[in-house]
């Protein structure tokens, strides 16, 4: 064991040695606003015209990331990843200066170990089959908790061999912000003589090729003091099981998925999502992309259907304008939104119209 130890210290000795070769750092950023207009905004069934913070096709944010060649094929990297809400100037993810992403790591050919507050597995799974992505009307308004899949005080890994994704987190206090927000899953962190409350643990595996790819995560968050949805206590548990894949063909795209969650608490609860959708990129600066999605509530007469679609026109590799239409269909008393972070009234149903403009930096 000694001379293991020994060993192992001499070899992180040699790579501490290893001049650097280079640093890179890169800024970069995102801007999308725009417009909604959406009915039944309340029990009266008032319409309401606004500009939403949450998303319009993206979420906006301003980062910088960066890596150092450490030699021998290892790199220090980094990320640093502020959500803007640029309706009125406002950081998101909880009020979070950095709450997108706020991580260190290693990095060679067995793939990269990253330290703090990163996304998640479940991110990971759907980033590639789920069409629409986190626009303002999408399955982030079924589950807003998955265009928001990061975890705080994390340990990542992610490892990409040819077509094959591995991927895991593990976090030792999933969610510290007591802002709260439509996305918070509320805990306080890491709690002193209570291994399991609020611990998080979610993992990835992926196939993609150039044509067509699957993924399948699993994802539990535990319960504690102060936490969202019931999970009071440390042997709460939330679960979600996703099952993705997604196909090209010429210039058309076709993704899909099942959600499996299951909340393990004082009330609890099974819910199913699943979507399905298509986009096609014309040959000229256009693009057009469709999803149809649903919500069950296991034993329950609880449930919405989602139609979104959504043109784009980009007037530049970095600037588009775009446009978008969907229609939310809430049955048996359900109350879900079209709009991410919107309001609706109970078992009404919901239309709305979004058109705004992106610029990356």
């Amino acid at each position: 064991m000694n001379n293991t130890i020994a060993c192992a210290a001499l070899i992180a000795a040699g790579c501490l040695s290893t001049g650097a070769h280079a640093q890179q750092v890169t800024m970069y950023g995102l801007l999308d606003l725009g417009v909604a207009y959406t009915t039944n905004a309340n029990a009266a069934g008032d319409s309401i015209v606004k500009m939403p913070s949450l998303t319009a096709s993206l979420p906006s944010r301003i980062g910088f990331r960066g890596s150092e060649d450490l030699g021998g094929g290892a790199q220090a990297i980094f990320a640093l990843e502020t959500g803007i809400g640029a309706d009125m100037g406002t950081m998101g993810q909880g009020n979070r200066l950095f709450g997108r992403a706020a991580y260190v790591g290693l990095k060679n050919a067995y793939g990269q170990l990253m330290l703090g507050r990163q996304v998640n597995m479940t991110f990971l799974a759907t980033a590639r089959s789920d069409i629409i992505g986190p626009n303002i009307f999408s399955i982030s308004s079924l589950d807003l908790y998955l265009p928001n899949a990061r975890s705080d005080n994390a340990i990542g890994y992610l490892g990409v061999f040819k077509e094959l994704t591995v991927g895991a987190t593990y976090s030792f206090g999933r969610d510290a912000s007591s802002a709260g927000g439509p996305a918070a899953t509320g805990c306080v962190g890491e709690v002193p003589g209570n291994a399991r409350a609020c611990r998080q643990v979610t993992g990835m595996l992926a196939w993609d090729t150039k044509t067509w790819g699957a993924s399948a995560s699993y994802d539990q968050l535990r319960g504690g003091p102060g936490a969202a949805n019931g999970l009071a206590r440390a042997a709460d548990t939330d679960r979600r099981i996703s099952l993705n894949g997604y196909a090209v063909l010429g210039q058309t795209k076709i993704g899909g998925g099942a959600i499996e969650r299951r909340i393990d608490a004082a009330s609890d609860s099974r819910l199913g999502l699943y979507y399905l959708g298509a986009s096609y990129t014309f040959d000229g600066p256009w693009q057009l992309d469709g999803q149809l999605s649903r919500l069950d509530v296991k034993d329950s007469p609880k449930a919405s259907n989602l139609a979104v679609l959504r043109a784009t026109y980009y007037l530049s590799r970095r600037t588009a304008v775009h446009a978008s239409v969907g229609r939310m269909q809430n049955k048996g008393g359900a109350a879900i939104a079209l709009d991410a972070g919107g309001t609706v009234g109970a078992g009404l149903n919901q239309s709305g119209v979004l058109m705004g403009v992106r610029h990356a930096f």
